[in-house]
């Protein structure tokens, strides 16, 4: 697009659109006051929206107005291998669709660059002090996801513009972060390029990680990935720009996870919910990339879309540290000065809500034992009774009668993107292994312990360090580059502990270096969970158990007979600092990543536009979206509850990730499929089957269904009611039957409904059980966006009105009624047992027209297929169509 504002980048041969100059013509000076999110945002739509339109998009974005959708079109999609591959599924599924209409397959092809690295996909099975744990637990993961991976390495052949990072490479955020992100993107147009600030949308709810160096990326469900796949628009509206000014610095002995803890706390407080947040100050100043990181990563955790931080000389560094090219350093720095995108031009950015945290203000903290943002300062243990001497004192007597005490930490795992993508971190935890070993203190035997970095440049810094022999000897050897425990995959315990834990009915415990702890997210058998920093995990993997004051108590006893406490093997700063910069080295970056991004050699193999589905894979297969409930008309009338719900009902509840156990619906699904039970796997890695994904649905073992009631109180656990009969039965049941009496279905909840993972399942699971509505206090972002590409309606009481309020039991049949307008009001028409009805005010969350549209074709494949056919039966150019103008 030639526009007046398309201008030379100096001292280069590229060009670059000034979205100064366009914001200024509008009104002198505004520019200077616009945050950074409202800068790229503006960047956007200056080279790629309707120059029709630009004006009234840019006035929006100057006077902070919120009443016109507008369009940004990331440049990039990158994917993890369960969402990714479900979403890839999807579109081989949609190119079957399309070749059944009498198109031409072949064409359905993402149109903007799709990454996926297959990172969640691998179970410690081994922990990290077996030997050659890594090489086991690859090849398990190879062994039991073949049909899986079949499939990803036929994307990467079938479709145009995929590209694919195969198992045991890494997590895809720290890739993004190290080696994806050119921060500044060039791209060919004509015969210059252009430069323009890179921008992305992923399919995990942490994708916000990069934002760490100034490039906004927000993590979407893989229904909204398909959506910007295929070349649309992601159509919003000015979000909310909180500016976040960080004071101080950190005390000695503060890592970055206990600065991230505390601030996810505050922000939750300040509900900075569906927020774009941007930090600055001097605090922000004095932050590596590897601390920015840690904090924009937990993004979601503090219920924010984006967690930005600008372009600085802390961006140059670190560019430099991890070995990008020198030209594309220097193309970074020069474009952000001309562009307006450095830091020293956003001094004068207002905000129209301005935070104030001060970072010397931290303790050392980790969050638990439920959610991320409830902290957890260690000095208060004792005094919330997690530490609780009586406990404690009852679970030593039982330690040495060889039993595992009470509280007993049953997995320690430095693990997650969050924390090994910040060398300050794993330094740290690595010297206090050091120090640990040479005071001769072990970890207890009943602790689970690893260590899965999501860099494998971060095992050559360690070798370069001499430390990674000391975490070894602790039990934390390398089992993995990929997500593993923080995403469920913790693979399988010891026999004898498991049975232990069942005998006694004992209350056991992980921790974690995560950025999720949900109830039953991490193993079937670890109650609780608790964030931490890595060298605290390294602390609780000596300690044994949660009921111990860390701080003050004793962790053992060293050769000479004195007593050895947290503090005495606690690293300096000065150590970590001097080990860093001496250990973490460019070459080691380019070492990693030059061969895993080397251009790829075309085999000259003819590759089918077609899948050829396996009909016994559990795994992968043709999706339902054409067929079914799906096919069918959504009426909204006559919808009985399916579950009444209580607040934060979270994905993990809604869809769950962990190890598939037996005595679960889905387990005795893949027993009939021949499946020993040893390979049963993740409910994760099964999502491309919907055949086991739908048995998933709302099988997590801590659910509070309040209309599962008997004997008077409400069980726990996957549970419903089938009414009109009244009939408490497990959730897959319920669903089934349900389904044969093609029953509309309806879910009410209460406050931040769906927070969590960006999970397409916790949305495609109730749809393809009948659900076409939910009902809630609230909504978290993409759980929401989620729902509407399914063609579920979403709705929100209004203030003060709730299920309780309303005296809603689950005996009632439900109808909505009124015409969808964006956030318009609806009527919630609830027609009572007893034949009372009562008409109630409901907000439609359709916050866009492109929702409505989404919603009313029934999804986002459906919307997708309609005009794609509509377009080529008029016999348009097939892959112009992708686009939306």
């Amino acid at each position: 697009m030639n526009t007046p504002f398309r201008k030379p980048l100096p001292g280069t041969g590229l060009d670059y659109y000034d979205a100064r100059a366009a914001v200024n013509a509008i009104q002198p000076g505004a520019w200077e006051q616009l945050p950074y999110t409202a800068r790229v945002h503006a960047e956007n739509l200056v080279r790629r929206a309707d120059p029709q339109k630009l004006n009234d998009y840019l006035t929006q974005l100057i006077e902070r107005r919120r009443d016109l959708d507008f369009p940004w079109f990331p440049v990039r999609v990158v994917c993890h291998d369960i969402l990714g591959q479900t979403a890839l599924v999807d579109l081989a599924g949609l190119r079957d669709a399309i070749a059944d209409a009498g198109g031409d397959p072949a064409q359905i092809n993402p149109v903007v660059p799709v990454q996926l690295i297959v990172d969640h996909s691998l179970a410690v099975e081994c922990g990290g002090y077996v030997p050659d744990a890594f090489a086991k637990n690859r090849a398990i993961e190879d062994r039991r996801n073949e049909d899986r991976f079949h499939f990803i390495e036929w994307t990467k052949d079938a479709f145009d513009n995929v590209d694919v990072i195969p198992a045991g490479n890494g997590i895809m955020h720290q890739i993004n972060l190290e080696k994806m992100s050119p921060v500044v993107y060039v791209q060919k147009d004509g015969e210059r390029g252009v430069a323009f600030p890179d921008t992305c949308v992923g399919t995990d709810s942490h994708t916000p990680h990069v934002d760490a160096l100034g490039v906004i990326a927000v993590g979407v469900g893989g229904l909204e990935a398909e959506n910007v796949m295929l070349g649309r628009a992601s159509w919003m509206r000015l979000p909310d720009i909180v500016g976040v000014r960080l004071t101080g610095r950190r005390q000695p002995g503060i890592t970055a996870t206990d600065i991230v803890l505390a601030l996810t706390e505050f922000l939750r407080k300040e509900r900075v919910v569906g927020a774009y947040v941007e930090f600055f100050g001097e605090g922000a100043d004095s932050l590596s990339i590897g601390d920015r990181a840690t904090i924009s990563n937990m993004c979601p955790e503090y219920g924010a879309t984006a967690a930005l931080f600008y372009i600085d000389g802390q961006t140059i560094d670190y560019l430099r540290l991890t070995g990008r090219d020198d030209e594309q350093v220097k193309l970074v720095e020069n474009y952000a000065r001309t562009a307006g995108f450095w830091a020293d031009s956003l001094k004068t950015a207002q905000y129209e809500r301005v935070l104030e945290f001060d970072l010397s203000s931290v303790v050392r903290n980790m969050a638990g034992p439920s959610n991320p943002h409830r902290r957890l300062p260690v000095a208060a243990l004792a005094e919330r009774g997690i530490a609780d001497e009586a406990k404690l004192a009852a679970g030593k007597a039982g330690e040495a009668q060889g039993l595992m005490p009470d509280g007993a930490v049953i997995i320690a795992a430095i693990t997650s993107c969050t924390n090994t993508s910040n060398p300050r971190n794993v330094i740290a935890a690595a010297l206090m292994a050091r120090n640990a070993n040479r005071r001769g203190l072990m970890r207890k035997p009943w602790v689970k312990t690893s260590l899965a970095p999501g860099s494998k440049a971060v095992e050559l810094y360690l070798k370069e360090a001499g430390l990674l022999e000391d975490l070894e000897q602790l039990g934390f050897g390398i089992v993995a580059f990929a997500c593993t425990t923080c995403n469920g995959m913790s693979g399988a315990l010891d026999p004898a502990i498991q049975q232990e834990i069942i005998d006694r009915d004992l209350y056991a415990t992980a921790v974690l270096s995560g950025n999720r702890n949900f109830d039953g997210r991490i193993h079937p058998y670890a109650k609780q969970a608790f964030l931490a920093s890595p060298p605290l995990v390294v602390a609780y993997a000596i300690a044994g158990t949660i009921r111990f004051d860390i701080e003050q108590d004793v962790l053992g006893m060293d050769a000479d007979g004195n007593e050895v406490r947290l503090r005495d093997i606690w690293p300096s700063d000065e150590e970590i600092d001097a080990i860093v910069a001496q250990a973490v080295k460019p070459e080691q970056f380019r070492k990693v990543y030059e061969p895993m991004f080397a251009a790829r050699v075309e085999s000259g193999e003819t590759i089918s536009p077609l899948y050829d589905w396996r009909p016994m894979s559990t795994y992968i297969r043709r999706p339902p979206y054409w067929e079914g409930a799906l096919a069918g008309t959504r009426t909204l009338k006559g919808m009985r509850p399916l579950a009444v719900l209580p607040d934060n009902i979270t994905t993990d509840h809604l869809s769950p990730s962990n190890a598939i156990l037996m005595n679960s619906a889905a387990g005795e699904y893949l027993h009939k499929m021949g499946l020993p039970e040893e390979d049963f796997n993740s409910y994760a890695t099964h999502r491309g089957d919907h055949l086991t994904a739908q048995r998933a649905t709302f099988a997590n073992p801590k659910l509070v269904n309040e209309m599962a009631v008997v004997d008077g109180e409400v069980k726990q656990g996957s549970l419903a009611r089938l009414e009109p009969e009244g009939k408490v039965q497990r959730m897959w049941e319920v669903i089934e039957t349900y389904m044969a009496r093609k029953q509309p279905l309806i879910i009410i909840a209460g406050a931040d409904y769906g927070q969590g993972s960006s999970r397409d399942w916790a949305a495609k699971g109730v749809r393809l059980a009948g659900v076409e509505a939910i009902v809630a206090e609230g909504f978290e972002r993409i759980h929401r966006t989620n729902l509407i590409g399914m063609g579920v309606l979403p709705l929100e009481f209004k203030p003060g009105t709730t299920r309780k309020t309303l005296g809603i039991d689950g005996t009632e049949t439900f109808d909505v009624i009124g015409e969808r307008t964006p956030r318009g009001t609806l009527t919630l028409v609830i027609h009572r047992r007893n034949g009372e009805t009562v008409e109630v005010p409901v907000t439609c969350r359709l916050d866009s027209d492109e929702e409505v549209s989404i919603y009313d074709a029934g999804g986002v494949l459906q919307r997708f297929a309609q005009d794609f056919l509509a377009s080529s039966g008029s016999g348009g150019n097939t892959r112009q169509t992708q686009a939306v103008h």
